[in-house]
């Protein structure tokens, strides 16, 4: 029985100098205080503890041995503190390894002391929880802010504004006065499309005399028509208190929540910006007021401009443009069909656009319109049809360029290499039909040019694409493409389970709601099926293993969590599928039933949960039965720590990329076996510290990709050895030191693509290179990644 007062001096002492220690640091130096800050409000949330001696009692009841690790820890700990000032600014590898340390100390502080806290009062466990979910993974965030981007991150960041902005100084005091004034609490901020609105409220958030008012408290939120109040309360709770995962289990506890943390900020002033708010969405801005002195609002209203007076409310005509997706063409048209009518019209429009109807039901003049874009495509069929492909995916979500081209390559039977593909994604581009957004602008022509940019649609575009494909009727439409909320599934579904359907494309999208009860559904013909959920929990729809036909299969979660995918074992029906992507799922061992598919040519796992699932692929296990599996990806996969050393049985393996997996630290010993491997991408994987020597046995290998692993300091000498290799890209590697000699045998080498300070390493050989082209990139992706450290 140990004496619960004999390590009490002791614990209270190394606390008390681990104290000291984080206040010293925070004045001396500001490259790790914000995390010294939290640390430092952790040990004072620790205090209470240490002197109720009823609390500390049940510290000290645990075993000896705890107890004494603990405090050599916390010693330990003191020492990591002072070495904060050590660290270079300029060492971005050495300051992210730090800081890891540091979120870590925080995590076990609290870890240590969870129990106590949580008997202390409500409000400390308050704030055990959310600084344990800062401290729960550091590369968990790293791997969600390195993009996909803003597709699942719950930053509230406000977006950066363009390089040149020139007419708006007028509007921006204006706006500005009216935030000052003292009026209600929402400031509401409407236009045409292509007026600036979202410019303008950028500009707001940015400028300095908002800043110097609201500081950190500014909150900028994209809202879309699926996006609950829970959800945004979610991610501003994230984003305030630098977590990645918050939660709460209904609308009133995320409001009371929100209140109550407002109400601890006091005098601190907060700005919310809602972008994109949809007529639905009203009860969310009622919600966010709050009877708080100094919280502002205001309405700016909408009025016609010819004179005449409209007996209608405001808020009626600030819906209907929001409903009109600011597009000016659309505004203008159906203000025209508008003006003059009666309440009753304006009500009953909004009211049939809110039940699905679509806008262009109201207006054929403005479906005319827009469709002459479409038409226009009439004289190439299949590019009319990538653009009605568009219209698969949820509103104001970003596409993956590369989960596009994968549909077109088996809709349309175009080349695997992608050319074609990209030639299309291109054009419609240059019609004005999508935008495409730029990941990487050092992107080789061996890697595909568009492989890692991505896509979005004007809302009304994509409703164009979803009106145009739903002309027919429903059994023989090509593509069909379903909205569900909550559990409404369509009637026409429900009565018509028996009828065959000829769709080729079938996209079904869910809310968080869904709770996976599915209807039959017969549709032998459909070749791609998308999947799109928020649901934290999502199973399969049983009617998959009836889809023999089936080419492709994207199955993403869109919700803040990685959603739990059941029934997984579905999929080994599939025999003819070709191409699978899961993207935000969580994983199961239930993975293995995924290598009896046969004819799979490419497999994605897209910001996965791994876990324990590739377990199941470990050497006990069959060798892996991919025979057509020629492309495997796996990115943004935060906990994957081992690659499966069954991948290497893959043998016709062609493209192998990991990448923004930062738990990774080694490479299978096997991976030479993969002979007929020509891609390798290895992007952003931050702690694999070397590359096999069996990498020399790739002899096949055209490119290889380790930009931004920031842990590798030597490469093999086989590395030489790779006498097909046309282009290393290597920017970022701060931690290599000097290259081997046998780099001057890459004699088919012809560029190298790396930061300024690997290119003095590649100066040494110079003449025995003299061909090769060192392309020297600005390192600014890795600098902005390291920022979330700092």
């Amino acid at each position: 029985m140990v004496v619960k007062s004999a390590y009490e001096p002791a614990l209270e002492t190394v606390l008390k100098e681990l104290q000291e220690a984080v206040a010293s640091e925070i004045k001396r130096t500001a490259k790790f205080r914000t995390i010294l800050k939290r640390i430092h409000n952790t040990l004072t949330n620790i205090q209470p503890i240490l002197y109720e001696s009823c609390r500390l009692s049940k510290v000290l009841e645990r075993p000896e041995n705890e107890i004494k690790l603990f405090i050599l820890q916390l010693k330990d700990a003191k020492k990591l503190v002072q070495k904060c000032s050590i660290v270079k600014c300029w060492n971005v590898y050495h300051k992210f390894v730090h800081a890891n340390k540091l979120f870590h100390l925080d995590n076990d502080l609290l870890r240590f002391f969870q129990a106590e806290l949580q008997d202390y009062t409500n409000s400390s466990m308050m704030f055990m929880t959310e600084s344990y979910a800062l401290g729960y993974k550091l590369d968990q965030v790293l791997s969600t802010v390195t993009e996909r981007a803003g597709g699942f991150s719950s930053s509230c960041s406000v977006p950066k504004l363009q390089d040149f902005i020139i007419g708006f100084d007028v509007h921006l005091q204006e706006l500005k006065r009216l935030l000052f004034k003292d009026a209600n609490q929402v400031l509401i901020v409407s236009a045409p499309g292509g007026c600036g609105k979202t410019t303008l409220v950028k500009m707001l958030c940015h400028d300095n005399e908002i800043k110097g008012i609201f500081g950190d408290n500014i909150f900028y939120v994209t809202v879309s028509r699926t996006t609950s109040f829970k959800t945004i309360v979610q991610k501003i709770f994230s984003h305030h208190h630098h977590a990645y995962q918050f939660e709460f289990q209904t609308d009133e506890d995320a409001k009371n929540q929100l209140e109550s943390m407002m109400r601890q900020m006091g005098s601190k002033r907060m700005l919310l910006v809602l972008d994109d708010v949809w007529s639905e969405s009203q009860s969310i801005i009622q919600n966010l007021k709050f009877p708080i002195p100094g919280y502002k609002s205001w309405s700016h209203q909408a009025s016609p401009h010819d004179g005449r007076q409209i007996n209608v409310h405001d808020d009626l005509v600030i819906k209907m443009v929001k409903s009109c997706k600011g597009l000016p063409l659309a505004l203008t048209v159906i203000g025209a069909s508008l003006r003059g009518q009666s309440e009753l019209k304006w009500r009953t429009t909004l009211k049939k656009w809110s039940e699905g109807q679509s806008i262009f039901h109201s207006s054929s003049q403005l479906f005319l319109s827009l469709r002459a874009s479409v038409d226009a495509l009439e004289p190439l069929p299949i590019l009319r049809d990538c653009f009605l492909d568009l219209g698969s995916f949820p509103e104001d979500e970003k596409i993956a360029a590369s989960v596009l081209m994968d549909m077109w390559i088996e809709l349309y039977n175009l080349d695997k290499e992608g050319m074609y593909t990209t030639e299309y994604l291109l054009q419609l581009y240059s019609r004005n039909l999508l935008n495409l957004n730029v990941a990487r602008k050092d992107a080789s022509e061996l890697e595909g040019y568009c492989n890692e940019h991505y896509v979005m649609q004007h809302d009304l575009l994509r409703e164009l694409a979803i009106h145009l494909s739903s002309q027919e009727p429903i059994p023989l439409r090509k593509r069909m493409l379903i909205e569900i909320h909550a559990n409404n599934i369509p009637t026409w579904w429900t009565e018509q389970t028996q009828q065959p359907f000829s769709a080729r494309l079938l996209s079904v999208t869910t809310d968080e709601t869904f709770s996976s009860a599915w209807y039959d559904l017969k549709a032998p013909k459909v070749e791609v099926l998308v999947l799109n959920m928020r649901g934290k929990k999502y199973t399969l729809p049983h009617f998959i293993k009836t889809m023999n036909g089936l080419k492709a299969l994207n199955i993403t979660s869109y919700g803040i969590y990685a959603s739990e995918l059941h029934q997984l074992p579905l999929l080994s029906t599939l025999s003819n599928l070709k191409r699978m992507r899961l993207e935000h799922v969580l994983l199961s061992p239930s993975i293995q039933s995924i290598c009896e598919l046969k004819n799979l040519e490419k497999l994605s796992f897209i910001m996965c949960e791994i876990g324990n699932s590739f377990d199941s692929l470990s050497f006990n296990s069959p060798p892996m039965q991919l025979p057509n599996l020629t492309e495997l990806e796996i990115d943004a996969c935060y906990d994957l720590k081992q690659v499966p050393a069954r991948i290497c049985d893959i043998t016709h393996l062609e493209k192998l990329s990991i990448t923004n997996c930062h738990e990774l630290d080694a490479l299978p010993k096997g991976l030479g076996c993969l002979s007929n491997l020509e891609i390798l991408k290895l992007h952003a994987c931050t702690r694999l510290v070397k590359l096999p020597e069996s990498i020399g046995d790739l002899h096949n290998l055209m490119f290889l990709d380790i930009s931004d692993c920031l842990s590798i300091n030597t490469l093999p000498d086989q590395i030489g050895e790779l006498d097909g290799l046309k282009v290393l890209k290597m920017s970022g590697c701060h931690g290599l030191e000097e290259l081997p000699a046998s780099v001057t045998n890459l004699s088919l080498l012809e560029a190298v693509i790396c930061d300024e300070e690997t290119s003095y390493l590649w100066s040494y050989y110079e003449s025995d290179l003299s061909d090769v082209k060192i392309d020297v990139v600005e390192d600014d992706r890795l600098a902005n990644f390291m920022k979330i450290v700092g």
